[in-house]
């Protein structure tokens, strides 16, 4: 068996679970314990992910909550992959395990670079923006998860806010998606959230040389008091990355696409005119 390492990208995505899971049944890492005959600062470890449960653990954490048959199978399958897993995370599929993960290392992270070569980041969409991407989800879902995407902004606003870079591809800010009228929006937002101290925007011009984005895109998030983390997503299929060789690959990355991009200033003048070249397309 594989000794899965805490902090582990799996090991805090099932930690967040919980959190999430105890909240909804509105108790306190207190009462959890105190039914469990556990001390609290054992179920804390769980939920911050410096301490893997295992799966007879995690069964008997969700059942105190109440949780469905459902979901405490699907928990405890986690449980039982991270007991025999490695540091990596690939997973295929989307659900609602990736998206609480990727919520939980942007709330704890201090430091996150977006390298975004096709779409506008996540942090930097508006609402319309993001509801045009979203197109394919159903009907029902799709203001929930705008909603919830909008929401997580807050991390570049709140009162100890994460450092962002966004590194962006010239063609994402050409692309009229959602339309003109919708683009020029988004990009003056972009130069708006650009204001802030803890963000910074970096465009990547379309020179025709090769760089590291021109393989996909990827966000390196930093934290405090753990290891760093990489995100990858593709169509049906996402990894999180925190073995050391992965991180040291995709840092200098980062640093290749720094040297490649134009400087801060330069970016935003250059998204201030492809703002204004949406708005004369639209007139």
């Amino acid at each position: 068996m594989a000794r899965t390492a805490k902090h582990s990208p799996r090991v805090r995505a099932l930690g967040a679970e919980l959190r999430e899971a105890r909240e909804a049944a509105e108790m306190t890492m207190r009462e959890v314990a105190q039914k469990l005959g556990w001390h609290h600062s054992k179920y804390a470890r769980f939920e911050s992910g410096d301490q893997p449960p295992t799966p007879e653990q995690v069964s008997a954490i969700l059942a105190t909550y109440g949780t469905s048959e459902a979901e405490r199978e699907r928990l405890t399958e986690m449980a039982t992959d991270i007991a025999y897993g490695d540091a990596n995370w690939l997973k295929t599929g989307t659900g609602h395990d990736e998206l609480t993960t990727l919520l939980e290392f942007e709330r704890t992270a201090t430091n996150i670079v977006d390298v975004s070569p096709l779409l506008i980041p996540g942090l930097l969409q508006t609402s319309d923006y993001a509801r045009t991407i979203m197109a394919n989800e159903t009907p029902g879902d799709i203001e929930r998860l705008v909603a919830m995407r909008i929401g997580r902004r807050d991390v570049l606003t709140r009162t100890k806010p994460a450092e962002l870079t966004a590194i962006i591809l010239e063609d994402a800010l050409r692309r009229p998606i959602g339309g003109s009228t919708v683009m020029a929006d988004q990009l003056r937002h972009i130069m708006k959230t650009a204001e802030l101290d803890n963000v910074t925007v970096r465009v990547l011009p379309d020179t025709g040389t090769w760089t590291p984005a021109h393989v996909g895109p990827f966000m390196l998030f930093d934290f405090a008091k753990a290891a760093p983390v990489v995100h990858i997503e593709h169509l049906s299929s996402s990894a999180f990355l925190s073995n050391v060789g992965d991180i040291r690959v995709h840092r200098d990355a980062t640093v290749n696409l720094r040297e490649a991009a134009m400087n801060p200033t330069e970016s935003i003048e250059f998204i201030a005119h492809c703002a204004a070249e949406m708005e004369d397309n639209h007139e």
